[in-house]
C-alpha cells in the first residue's frame, strides 16, 4: 500500500483554510496550487473530511482500520 503524504490532521487543517481564502474571494485552483494539491484531491478530501473536527477524523479512521482488521480476519477463517 502507498504511503500516503498528508496526515488526516493536515488535512482537515489545509479544508479549513481553504474554506477561509474561498470567503476571501480566492479560487479553488489558486488554493490547492498554494497546497501543492490536485482539484480532485480537494474535492475528494471535501466530501470525506468536510465538517469533520480532528477527533471525529481520528475516530472514523480507527473505525476503518477495525473493519478492515475483522474483514482479514473473516476471509482467512
Amino acid at each position: 500500500m502507498a504511503r500516503k503524504r498528508f496526515t488526516t490532521e493536515s488535512i482537515i487543517g489545509m479544508l479549513r483554510e481553504a474554506e477561509v481564502r474561498l470567503s476571501q474571494g480566492q479560487t479553488i485552483g489558486v488554493i490547492c496550487k498554494h497546497f501543492g494539491i490536485s482539484e480532485q484531491s480537494y474535492y475528494r478530501w471535501r466530501r470525506d473530511y468536510g465538517g469533520l473536527k480532528l477527533d471525529q477524523a481520528r475516530r472514523m479512521k480507527d473505525l476503518e482500520r477495525e473493519y478492515e482488521r475483522l474483514r482479514r480476519s473473516e476471509r482467512l477463517s
